[in-house]
């Protein structure tokens, strides 16, 4: 068995201490502790961190979550039925909700609180499929641990080991070594047993005196000894060891503890004992000098007396020694009789600060209670505990908290909450030590909407003025730094004293340790050190290692599964509560506890991480639970840390939280997300009072010092010993999964069985609230810090809540908070005018006093910060009212205000003087009023209940207007009336009688059929159900159930009485109907009219009615038909009214029924004969006529009438415009003709007739002839195949292109580059604003652009036909210009400018003027100005060889233009070749200039192609064209055009001199398209635009072009051909070298003798091909009569093209065509 220690102690810890393992197991009664040695303290591949880095910059490997226990996975501990506990305690009960019972867990706590309360504590095992996933970023998790003596937490434990090592330093400190209990018959005797034993038998005289030193003895367990020799060995035991410390004890612990009250700012609340500390004795220079009588000079005498009286003595110092004294250094302690050591409780000095001095923290299983004492030189000077550390002279009055310039004792940083500091243990602890900190105004939590803690000063002892000294350096009594030689430093608490000022003065042997009375005497502090950092995974090894380490050299073998058997939780258990209670083995472990889950993330997925989880808004989601809509908590302004907000515990094995209750009595929610199982024990909150007095009882010495013990959270008392007091203890086992509740007030405490993680946080229920306001009151008691404000909660549901569910809970509150607030705010008054009875400005501002009250007075409902309205002294909130010293700002509630010491004023003074101010947040009336507010609103559903009772009392017939209103009233409150489901099923019956009432009462009849129309067209077994049921729903008998089922239900409204009155009015229509219908014929119409619509308006089935309706529709027809008999009338009409008759009975020989019988029948033969005639297909209008006529006297049907009207309508409007237009046709004025489009439009609208009115063959004649006209335009343009309205669309396009080639200001020029081209101007260089135009088109540039090598100008490749990717960046190109015979790519044929000028002339002979005259003469304007111009440059005499460039411009010019200027063309391409000759021979004379486009290929070249087969024979016979189909008379385009008209007789045409029509083209040419026939057909040249041009036969102008001289050019030009090497050459085939075996006969010669009717001529825009019967070359060769089927594979099948055709399409089509195979560079 050990021996009590020494002061001293080793500094081994948890993680340095050797490793127990099983080979080697802790000898008994040692100190058991796991070291993680090797691989366990690494982080693997993460680095192993400093101890200044955060730990959220600390990253460790991950927690394998397949390690831990979870609910449902293999390794979880299956629950188990109620096993036999140690203490044979009865388990709590375990609930397991269903689905719908768990989702809403304030219904489901409500509804097992009744039960849960009387255990204090229950199991809630969630439904199977509730499985929230573990949301820590367990590779990023770091957190602090606390370290666990488990024999230390134990009450009377604690209290033995305090008492054994205050003994030691007693000794040691006079030079005896207590290092081993005495030995009394051979076995160690227990001196703190012996102490109590002498203790409760009266003391040491006592004893003596009495002589029970056996007895003692007895109890002390010794026997089979001679007691007079047992007696003895005690006695002595007891006078040498105990006797001297309890004679000191009894002199010093007043001092001591009037030390320990100053310092706490006041004396203990609740004291345990008589106070003695006394009021502020502020006069005092030196405040604790002690006197003659003190108990320091008393301990003093009795100590020294009794050290002269030992054995040893001492050896004093000489005074005069000015040497510095050197401390003996502390010895080992104590060394255990039986060996294995001993480790006292305060182990280490320097790692060691009281939990209760003076920073107890909340006390709930989430706060265990670590405290660190770091160094205290650092963080608030050498001695921070003792209050008179400060210079004589001096105030004694302790500051705010009783702190004298605190110092922070454990401040609280954004540093230590990370981890830089050894404080992370103290992260949620407040200015007075409390863990459920409010957030403050501090930097943001990322992730969360909370802030960090705010570092405030805990509440700490008095602190020294020498902030920055040493130890060593100041006295502490004296407060002098001076004679640092003589000051002695206390071995405990590192105090310094001089020697000479201690009282009386001591010499302190200079190889003993010296403590001060302080440390002899105890505090009775205590906590939990500080643990190392980890991460799970390390935590989980070492806590795996721990209960292997521990529990394997314990487990027995087992034969059965030959191994040792396996750890249980009984076995678990009962080794921890031996544990517990040993105090002769200690074990250590590590607890991690109050972890913030704001700065280390909590174990549930949230919203600001994981917003799509649904976890994350479960209402069982802790982070949720505070906040809940029926939870008081979410009235809190802001975030409590610990209970609006969970904090989180690590576990291991044996790691235990101590008995308490939550902070201000509330529920508590704790989860364990997996691990191993946490056994918790209970006691109901019934039971709390009486296990206080037996805590007290147990452990008197520590409640002695310590008044505020169990809100530290650091002492257990084992179960059994609380049972036998009488107080009920429940246990139960929480495992993976599972929710353990705590019911308010009731105290818990439990314990590990290894590695878990669990999260815990407080809500609150309505029915929380009383007890909620009874734990502040504790709190205040005791001069602790509540969490928050109580009265402010409340005031904010009272403003922010307004519904009854609320004011049901919150009026009771406010009430009481109410009458406590003006009890203290009279009190307070009172003591304010018995100084100066006066009438006060407080309480009676109305009242007029000659005395001026000087105290302050303020109503300040701004929110303040906490400090500024929590008291100083107990430190409760004072929400409601404070007052405040404006002095020293100090601020008391009203119950301490004027008696707390705030300020050097007396009594009087602070309540009557303006030092202080008395500060109210809501007035008296204000108060009043908000308490009434909701008081009224909570009593809402009792007053709506007592109106009810009271209207039913006093009214038999209770009246629906009111019924209805109260049910409207009921509605609007937010409440469950209980009456109210009974009156609004009593009302609905009465509205239900009122809505059927109403049927009968209103003049028309509700809910019938709204649509009779509608309901006609029914099926008839529905409407003859449905008119079953009007029947009876309309039935008189009705009435009379309806007023008999109101007298049943006995309620009275408006209605009953209408009714009445209804049936009493039905009564007398009947009598009146009786009396009409006996004499119909002596009433008028309107009169049975009134009367059976008076019968109609009862709503119900009068006899009388029907008949009288009978009689109304008959006398209503004759008038009807009486009235219409002289007026038109259509069939449908007449059919309607004798249908009419037949439906209301009207006699069958009424004389007004056989007339429109007859006009029917002579209607319906009108319609027939009508309708025959409007379908035939050639109208005879004279009938038409007839029928319109004969329309008006007998009745028609309106639709054929119309029909017959428009059909003249139109043949009438079409005749006079027929011959309105043909008139103007024939006007001799051009320009008073109409124009062809509306002739047009007219004749298309003739399609729309069956017949055409005269004159419109007349009319078509001569459109036909302005269409002829058209006709030829086209073929000049060369679109003689395309629709008509294509000619003004392509000359519309000419004139826009002329516009640009025949710019009379677009002058010659030099070359000049495209501006793509040029180079980058320099920066002093102007860009000319104007854009080059280039090319024959004469447009700017644009796209890809070809330069002639010769003429260096530039084209645009899309002029050429030349596609991009066909020119590479070495090919020369020489232009058309240059070398006449490079082919200029056309889209369609040029036609002369005599042509069209002739073609001009013939405009006036049209019938209409056409819509292409304004841009035929702008085109014709255009090129005459533009040849006028060009006269002096043709002519020959004035040429030169220096003008090439200029005549290369014009007649560049001249060929990019649409129209042909045929001299102008030839002449500038004979000059050019006479002065820079390219091509070998002269150009030939161009006289027309045609389309260069390819023609499409034929349907069977396609299938040539696809199949590979160049003969048409060897296709197969379904894909052979039919031979010779271009031979067949073929209709023009514009016939074809107009198919789908009705055919029109052709009219006459005009005679000419020549025919270019359509049908005459096509008795010499075929059907083919001028531009699409190869050149080969038409022109005896290659180039498809030219014909030889010849000057020996056409000596003469040129046809059609201008009067020019004759002689010398032409002349010159023929006879001087071979000087100017321009010899003629040899026709060549049109399609190239490819074909040279075509016969030269097939083509017509330039000087051929037939005429131009037949040839073409030279004016023609074309030239045909001569049929066979015109053609004197037709017996040629062979090779003409083949040419059949080259015009077949050449020319586009008339299939395909009698329609109009998309002019752009074709284009597009035969440009892509030409991009795929250009031809047109030069090689």
């Amino acid at each position: 068995m050990p021996v009590p220690p020494s002061s001293g102690g080793h500094s081994t810890s948890a993680v340095a201490a050797t490793t127990a393992t099983a080979a080697n197991p802790p000898p008994p009664g040692a100190s058991f502790q796991v070291n993680l040695t090797g691989e366990a303290t690494k982080n693997g591949r993460y680095p192993t961190y400093a101890a200044h880095i955060p730990l959220s910059a600390r990253r460790a490997p991950p927690l394998d979550m397949s390690t831990v226990e979870q609910r449902g996975h293999p390794m979880a501990v299956r629950e188990t039925n109620k096993r036999i506990r140690p203490h044979g305690l009865q388990d709590a009960p375990t609930f397991r909700p269903t689905e719908d019972e768990f989702r809403d867990p304030m219904d489901y706590i409500k509804k097992i609180a009744p039960e849960g309360r009387k255990y204090g504590i229950c199991k809630i095992i969630p439904p199977q499929g509730w499985t929230p996933s573990f949301a820590v970023d367990t590779e990023k998790f770091h957190f602090r641990t606390r370290r666990q003596e488990l024999n230390s937490v134990e009450g009377g434990t604690r209290t033995n080991l305090n008492y054994l090592d205050q003994l030691s330093k007693f000794h040691k400190q006079h030079g005896m070594n207590l290092n081993r209990f005495p030995s009394v018959d051979k076995k160690p005797l227990d001196l703190y047993k012996l102490k109590k034993a002498v203790e409760t038998r009266g003391g040491f005289e006592k004893v003596c005196k009495l002589k029970k030193w056996a007895e003692i003895g007895r109890d002390l367990g010794y026997s089979g000894k001679i007691m007079s020799s047992l007696s003895t060995s005690l006695k002595n035991s007891y006078q040498k060891w105990l006797h001297p410390y309890e004679e000191y004890l009894r002199v010093a612990k007043p001092g001591v503890q009037q030390q320990l009250e100053f310092e706490y700012g006041g004396p203990f609340t609740p004291p345990a004992v008589h106070s003695p500390m006394k009021r502020s004795q502020s006069h005092q220079a030196t405040p604790l000098a002690p006197h003659e009588d003190s108990p320091a000079i008393r301990a003093s005498a009795a100590l020294n007396t009794s050290l002269q009286q030992m054995e040893d003595g001492i050896e004093r110092l000489p005074q005069q020694e000015t040497q510095q004294i050197q401390l003996a250094p502390s010895s080992s302690g104590f060394t255990a009789v039986n060996t294995g050591g001993f480790t006292p409780v305060n182990l280490t000095p320097a790692s060691f600060q009281a939990v209760n001095t003076p920073n107890p923290l909340p006390n709930r299983e989430k706060s265990n209670s670590v405290s660190t004492k770091t160094s205290q030189q650092a963080v608030e000077g050498p001695n921070p505990r003792r209050p008179d550390s400060h210079p004589p002279g001096l105030s004694r009055v302790p500051l705010a908290n009783g702190q004298l310039g605190n110092p922070l004792k454990r401040t609280i940083s954004h540093d230590s909450l990370n981890g830089i500091s050894g404080k992370e243990s103290e992260e949620g602890l407040d200015e007075n030590g409390r863990r459920s900190k409010r957030a403050k105004k501090a930097p943001t939590v990322v992730g969360s909407h909370m802030s960090m803690l705010r570092p405030t000063p805990p509440r700490a002892p008095a602190q020294r003025y020498n902030i920055n000294g040493k130890v060593g350096e100041v006295c502490d009594t004296c407060g002098k730094s001076d004679d640092k030689l003589a000051i002695f430093v206390c071995d405990g608490c590192e105090n310094s004293y001089h020697w000479y000022c201690l009282d009386p003065a001591v010499e302190i042997p200079a190889n003993h340790d010296w403590h001060c009375p302080r440390c002899l005497v105890g505090t009775g502090e205590f906590g939990f050190e500080e643990g190392g950092i980890y991460s799970l995974k390390q935590f989980q090894e070492k806590a795996r290692l721990f209960k292997e380490s521990y529990f394997g050299p314990r487990m027995q073998f087992d034969p059965v599964m030959d191994s040792k058997r396996p750890v249980t939780e009984d076995d678990v258990e009962r080794e921890f509560w031996r544990l517990v209670e040993s105090i002769t083995e200690t074990v250590e472990v590590e607890y991690g506890a109050d972890i913030h889950s704001t700065t280390h993330g909590s174990g549930f997925p949230t919203v600001e991480k994981n917003p799509l989880n649904p976890y994350a808004t479960d209402p069982w989601n802790l982070n949720v639970l505070p906040l809940h809509p029926d939870s008081l908590f979410r009235h809190i302004k802001s975030d409590v840390s610990g209970m609006t907000v969970p904090w989180l515990y690590v576990g291991m094995c044996f790691s235990t939280f101590c008995w308490h209750n939550e902070d201000h009595y509330s529920y508590s929610a704790n989860y364990q997300h997996f691990g191993s199982t946490k056994t918790w024990y209970g006691i109901p909150g019934s039971d709390a009072q009486r296990f206080e007095e037996v805590m007290k009882e147990a452990v008197p010495e520590l409640f002695a010092s310590q008044p505020d013990l169990l809100f530290q959270l650091v002492t257990l008392l084992p179960p059994d010993q609380v049972k036998k007091a009488g107080v009920n203890v429940y246990a139960l086992d929480q495992r993976a999964g599972q929710f353990v509740i705590t019911f308010p007030q009731a105290y818990h405490a439990g314990f590990n069985h290894g590695f878990n993680f669990n999260e815990a946080v407080n809500f609150a229920p309505h029915d929380w609230e009383s007890f909620g306001e009874a734990g502040v009151e504790r709190l205040q008691a005791f001069r602790k810090q509540p969490c928050f404000s109580h009265d402010e909660m409340l005031m904010t549901a009272a403003n922010r809540d307004t519904s009854i569910k609320t004011a049901k809970w919150l009026a009771p509150a406010l009430q009481r908070i109410w009458k406590r607030e003006m009890k203290q705010r009279k009190e307070l008054l009172q003591r304010h005018k018995e100084y100066v009875d006066h009438h006060c400005k407080i309480d009676e501002p109305e009242v007029e006093s000659n005395f001026e009250c000087a105290l302050g007075f303020e109503i300040d409902e701004k929110d303040v910060a906490e400090n500024d309205y929590q008291c100083t002294y107990c430190k409760a909130y004072s929400y409601l009212s404070r007052f405040r010293c404006n002095t020293t700002s100090k601020v008391m509630c009203l119950l301490h205000a004027g008696h707390y010491d705030c300020c050097d004023a007396a009594d009087e003074h602070r309540l009557t003087s303006s030092s202080h101010t008395l500060i109210y947040r809501y007035s008296d009336t204000a108060l009043d009023a908000i308490t009434q507010k909701v008081t009224d609103r909570s009593k809402m559903p009792e007053a709506w209940q007592e109106k009810l009772d009271k209207m039913l009392d006093d009214e038999p017939q209770p009246s629906l207007k009111v019924l209805r209103s109260l049910v409207s009233e009921g509605e609007r409150i937010p409440y469950d009336l209980p009456g109210l489901a009974d009156l609004k099923e009593f009302v609905s019956k009465c509205n239900a009688w009122v809505d059927e009432a109403t049927n009968y009462i209103t003049r028309k009849q509700q809910n019938r059929r709204k649509n009779d129309r509608v309901w006609r067209k029914s099926t008839s077994a529905k409407a003859a159900e449905q008119e079953e049921r009007d029947k009876e729903l309309r039935k008189i008998e009705n009435i009379h159930k309806l007023l008999a089922a109101a007298e049943e239900i006995s309620f009275d409204c408006p209605e009953i009485n209408i009714l009445t009155e209804r049936s009493d009015a039905i009564a007398e229509f009947q009598r009146k109907a009786a009396a009409a219908l006996q004499n119909p014929g002596l009433r008028s119409t309107q009169e049975f009219e009134d009367l059976a619509e008076l019968g109609r308006g009862f709503n119900v089935d009068v006899p009388e009615v029907e008949r009288l309706d009978q009689i109304v529709q008959q006398m209503k027809w004759n008038d009807k038909a009486r009235e219409l008999r002289g007026q038109f009338q259509t069939l449908e009409d007449v059919a309607e009214l004798i249908s009419r008759a037949g439906e209301i009975d009207i006699p069958e020989h009424s004389e007004l029924l056989l007339y429109y019988k007859d006009q029917q029948a002579q209607g319906e033969l009108w319609e027939a004969k009508a309708k025959e005639l409007i379908s035939v297909e050639s109208v005879h209008y004279q009938q038409l006529e007839a029928l319109s006529t004969q329309a008006g006297s007998l009745p028609v049907s309106r639709q054929t009438l119309a029909a017959i009207d428009a059909i003249l309508a139109k043949q009438r409007e079409a005749h006079r415009q027929i011959q309105d237009l043909y008139d103007k046709s024939r006007l001799p004025d051009f320009r008073s003709r109409p124009r062809y489009k509306v002739v047009r439009e007219v004749l298309d609208g003739l399609s729309e007739l069956n017949s055409k009115p005269t004159g419109t063959i007349d009319l078509e004649k001569e459109i036909k002839r302005h269409e002829d006209w058209m006709r030829r335009g086209k073929k000049l343009f060369g679109k003689a195949n395309a629709p008509l309205h294509i000619l003004q669309t392509h000359m519309n396009y000419v004139a826009e292109h002329n516009r640009f080639c025949f710019d009379l200001q677009d002058k010659p020029r030099m070359p000049v580059e495209p501006a793509s081209r040029e180079h980058t101007p320099v920066d002093s260089q102007e860009i000319e604003p104007a854009r080059e135009v280039f090319c024959m088109c004469r447009q700017p540039e644009a796209g890809l652009m070809i330069e002639c090598e010769l003429c260096h100008e530039w084209y645009h490749g899309k002029c050429l036909k030349i596609a991009r990717g066909k020119v590479k960046e070495d090919d020369k190109y020489t232009c058309p210009i240059c070398d006449w015979r490079v082919k200029i790519p056309r889209d369609a044929a040029r036609p002369k400018l005599e042509d069209l000028q002739e073609w001009q002339g013939e405009m006036p002979v049209l019938p209409f003027q056409p819509e292409e005259e304004d841009v035929l003469e702008n085109i014709i304007n255009t090129a005459q100005a533009f040849r006028d111009f060009m006269q002096p440059y043709t002519n020959p005499m004035m040429v030169t060889a220096e003008e090439v460039t200029t005549q290369r411009f014009y007649l560049r010019k001249i060929e990019g233009a649409e129209i042909l200027l045929s001299h102008e063309t030839n002449f500038f391409r004979q000059e050019l070749h006479k002065w820079v000759p390219v091509a070998p021979m002269p150009p030939p004379v161009l006289d027309a200039s045609l389309s260069t486009r390819k023609p499409r290929p034929t349907k069977q070249q396609k299938e040539m192609s696809r199949l590979g087969i160049t003969n048409p024979e060897d296709l197969p016979h379904h894909l052979r064209t039919k031979p010779h189909t271009f031979a067949k008379q073929r209709k023009s385009s514009d016939t074809t055009a107009g198919k789908g008209h009705h055919p029109l007789q052709p009219a006459p045409r005009r005679a000419r001199g020549r025919s270019d029509t359509p049908g005459s083209a096509s008795t010499s040419s075929g059907h083919t398209h001028a531009h699409r026939l190869p050149s080969t057909i038409s022109s005896t040249h290659p180039e498809p635009s030219y014909t030889p041009y010849y000057t020996s036969h056409n000596n003469g102008h040129h046809p059609g072009s201008p009067a020019f001289p004759s002689g010398p050019y032409y002349q010159s030009h023929s006879s001087h051909s071979s000087r100017l090497d321009s010899p003629g050459f040899p026709p060549r085939s049109p399609i190239g070298r490819s074909a040279p075996s075509l016969d030269p006969s097939l083509f017509s010669p330039s000087n051929s003798q037939f005429p131009a009717s037949l040839s073409g001529g030279p004016n023609s825009g074309q030239n045909h091909m001569l049929s066979p019967q015109q053609n004197p070359f037709s017996t040629a060769s062979q090779a003409a009569r083949d040419m059949d089927h080259v015009f077949a594979e050449f020319t586009t099948d008339p299939a395909e093209d009698l329609g109009p055709r998309n002019e752009v399409a074709e284009a597009l089509e035969d440009s892509r065509r030409d991009e795929e195979y250009p031809d047109f560079l030069h090689d």
